[in-house]
């Protein structure tokens, strides 16, 4: 009879520390998994002469110029997924005779959990003409997922 409860119990100590571990190791792995944060980000990057105004999600951002050079940044952090529109405003140099934009000052990003979007905007103020750019750049691949496996 001691043999019996020995060996019972020797199958039940073990099952119980092997049971312990792996759910520890799922509970682990769970938690790693389905985190709350979507770590994404816009970034706004402003190299132009004048203020900015973002227009995103029902929301007004400014970005200060960047007069001397010095770069101006506002980082937009944890934003829902989905597909958004955007537009840019743009301070105009009082002494401006004209001026043009060219490039990405408005348009549409898609948020995704991990989404880096930087919006690069710069200026030129030659003869009176102002003119300021705007670049978009992601690290999303710009395929479509269909599906196919390529060699």
């Amino acid at each position: 009879m001691f043999k019996i409860n020995s060996f019972i119990n020797y199958i039940f100590e073990n099952n119980m520390k092997k049971l312990l571990i792996f759910s520890s190791l799922v509970l682990f792995s769970f938690g790693l998994g389905c985190s709350s944060k979507v770590n994404n980000s816009i970034e706004l990057r402003n190299l132009a002469i004048g203020e900015l105004h973002f227009n995103f999600r029902g929301e007004v951002i400014t970005v200060p110029g960047a007069p001397s050079g010095h770069e101006q940044v506002v980082t937009l952090r944890e934003l829902p997924k989905g597909v958004f529109e955007y537009s840019t405003t743009y301070a105009i140099p009082g002494n401006a005779i004209s001026s043009s934009a060219v490039g990405d000052l408005t348009g549409t990003v898609k948020i995704a959990a991990g989404t880096k979007i930087l919006i690069l905007y710069s200026s030129t103020f030659i003869n009176g003409e102002y003119k300021i750019y705007a670049t978009l750049s992601t690290n999303e691949s710009l395929e479509e997922d269909d599906g196919a496996v390529t060699p």
